[in-house]
């Protein structure tokens, strides 16, 4: 079985993105940009799934962000076998793309994508750099999943460094029959990276937002639709049906404020108005006390 030494996080980019879409109008620039990084992310997570289900002894870490010579290059995934490191790199492309060379590209109607390869075997060639670094010797290999199963790319030339989804499957069953025997080596390369990591890239673009345009009110955590019903100990979506303890919508609106706003003081007040009035202050009163550190300026309360 897998060893998940570092599970997938969502980038800040993303979160401060995707809140930011349900509460106000995106530009249409930064509308395709959350909807790449979504559609990216969950392309991820799909492959995860698959991972998760390999039966052989493997370390499996995910989301990675390097730093070498100043400059930073992103691993979707990396797996630690015996004598091979799997550099995976995850493409959640959907519909009919036509292959074209000299550049080599992917297009579709008037849309043009550079073949991933060529930043797969970038990364391929840092990393390679970055175990050299460290006097790691184990063979690197290197692998575009195309994960989502509507995609197709007519034609393709054959590359054994690309996994179409018809192959996903086999891909995986090939991974699962790989001998592999970790040591305390493993372990220590698989703790090495993560303490590399860099988490997110510095100075991502954020699009501009101020407090006072951003919609108010709670939405719900499965389908973010704001038709919500709060009672006295739980909220219910009037939507999709889902029910969340209002401890919980809380915490998650508290995580949110701080995201969006790290400069603002976390009080019972701003809560309740962030949440649109709708959660009772009572309540917010008491999360806050039994998961925030309270702290005094004045007369005034806060919580961090």
């Amino acid at each position: 079985m897998p060893t998940p030494k570092k599970s997938r996080q969502e980038t800040e980019e993303l979160l401060i993105l995707r809140a930011l879409n349900l509460r106000m109008k995106l530009s249409d620039k930064d509308r395709r940009k959350y909807y790449a990084l979504e559609k990216g992310y969950q392309g991820e997570v799909m492959f995860d799934v698959l991972t998760e289900g390999l039966k052989n002894n493997c370390i499996v870490l995910n989301g990675l962000l390097f730093k070498l010579k100043e400059k930073h290059f992103q691993i979707d995934t990396i797996i630690i076998f015996q004598k091979t490191i799997y550099l995976i790199d995850v493409k959640n492309f959907e519909g009919d793309f036509i292959y074209k060379s000299d550049p080599d590209r992917f297009c579709k109607n008037d849309t043009e994508i550079d073949d991933p390869i060529l930043q797969l075997f970038r990364s391929e060639s840092k990393l390679r750099q970055l175990l050299d670094e460290y006097r790691f010797n184990l063979m690197v290999e290197s692998y575009v999943v195309h994960i989502n199963p509507t995609f197709t790319l007519y034609n393709a030339p054959q590359n054994n460094h690309v996994t179409l989804p018809t192959q996903i499957n086999r891909f995986i069953r090939k991974l699962e029959n790989i001998p592999s025997n970790l040591n305390g080596g493993h372990e220590r390369l698989a703790d090495l990276l993560i303490s590399l990591d860099q988490g997110d890239y510095p100075n991502a673009p954020k699009p501009a937002y101020s407090y006072e345009e951003l919609k108010k009110g709670p939405y719900c955590s499965k389908c973010h639709s704001f038709s919500v019903s709060v009672g006295e100990r739980k909220m219910v979506c009037n939507t999709c049906g889902c029910e969340e303890r209002l401890e919980s919508v809380v915490r998650r609106f508290v995580r949110e404020l701080i995201l969006l706003f790290p400069e603002r003081q976390i009080t019972t007040s701003e809560v309740y108005e962030w949440c649109g009035c709708a959660v009772p202050r009572k309540t917010i009163g008491r999360v806050l006390k039994q998961n925030y550190k309270v702290m005094s300026s004045g007369k005034w309360t806060y919580y961090v």
